[in-house]
């Protein structure tokens, strides 16, 4: 089979796409036919090998433990294990294997049952692959960690990132009222997903209008998380999803010590998969909807990367991995 394979750290340019043999499923493990994945910050991280810090959490010092990157993923089941009880061979289905090996950037790729979900009806693989890993984080960061409750004003800076897109749409389903920041060019995209306000931070600093928020997600850029912490409300919730690496430094060491008088600050981590089945829900009603930038063919993986390392997507990255019809 065919597979993206990487040996170092670097550029995207490294990212090669060689013969490799294809996997055996394990006793509890499925093979999925892999249809599209998703460009992830995490993989972009693993091919760079950069922030150099996060070598540290099992990427490999020196040189990547893994070989083929890709974690969010699209496709269909071709073999089950004997012991797999969730899923038959036809199935479709969708996970992030970010913390099974991942190995998503090839035509097949073995997975444990309990890093996928029955793939929305109503979308296609590209839009399912650009689900797990971005919408998890804001729904998590939304209800677990910033404890959304209808009517509270919420401020989503990036929103018309991979991660702020979903969140947008995932706040207005809890019923709040949604402040998104982006730049001219997406103001229309990101009132479209249902925001009540748009900041252009080209033209209005947020931070400047007098307006108070009682959560607020970060998840793309960078302002300092001092300015966001002017701008919560007394007993309000800044979480820092994502951007650029100094606003998440900043959630991590700074923000239990900004943590006072009522407000809570800090960063999150994703439980991968854990509610897929919720997001299937979502997506099935049609109260959220994957919004992709581009789609990439299998061939031109290290262009995507290249792309969304620039930081301007809006919405995904997907690369179609097998034609499907």
């Amino acid at each position: 089979m065919k597979a993206i394979v990487f040996t170092r750290y670097g550029p995207s340019d490294i990212l090669k796409l060689k013969e490799v043999p294809k996997p055996t499923p394990g006793d509890d493990e499925v093979l999925v036919k892999v249809y599209a994945t998703a460009v992830t910050f995490s993989n972009l991280a693993l091919v760079s090998g950069k922030p150099f810090v996060a070598r540290l959490s099992g990427l490999g010092l020196l040189k990547p433990k893994t070989r083929i990157p890709g974690s969010d993923i699209a496709g269909q089941i071709e073999a089950v294990g004997r012991n797999v009880k969730k899923f038959v061979p036809g199935d479709e289905v969708f996970g992030d294997l970010s913390g099974c090996g991942r190995g998503g950037l090839a035509e097949y790729v073995c997975a444990p049952e309990h890093a996928l979900a029955q793939k929305p009806a109503n979308i296609s693989f590209e839009e399912a692959a650009a689900v797990p890993e971005a919408a998890l984080v804001a729904l998590q960061a939304l209800r677990d960690t910033g404890q959304i409750r209808k009517g509270q004003k919420v401020l989503i800076y990036g929103a018309s990132g991979g991660i702020g897109t979903f969140a947008v749409q995932i706040a207005r389903y809890f019923r709040a009222e949604v402040t998104g920041v982006c730049s001219a060019r997406n103001v229309e995209m990101v009132r479209s997903l249902g925001a009540d306000h748009v900041v252009d931070y080209t033209k209005e600093d947020f931070t400047k209008t007098g307006q108070r928020y009682d959560l607020i997600l970060a998840t793309a850029g960078y302002r300092s998380i001092f300015d966001y912490r002017r701008v919560l409300s007394p007993r309000g919730i800044y979480v820092a999803t994502g951007g650029a690496m100094a606003q998440i430094f900043q959630g991590i060491l700074l923000g239990s010590l900004l943590s006072t008088g009522g407000k809570k600050m800090g960063s999150m981590l994703v439980e991968p998969n854990k509610d897929l089945g919720f997001m299937k829900e979502l997506i099935e009603a049609g109260r959220v909807k994957p919004v992709l930038d581009r789609c990439y063919p299998f061939h031109e993986t290290a262009e995507a990367f290249r792309y969304y390392g620039k930081g301007h997507a809006r919405g995904k990255v997907v690369i179609t991995v097998v034609e499907h019809s």
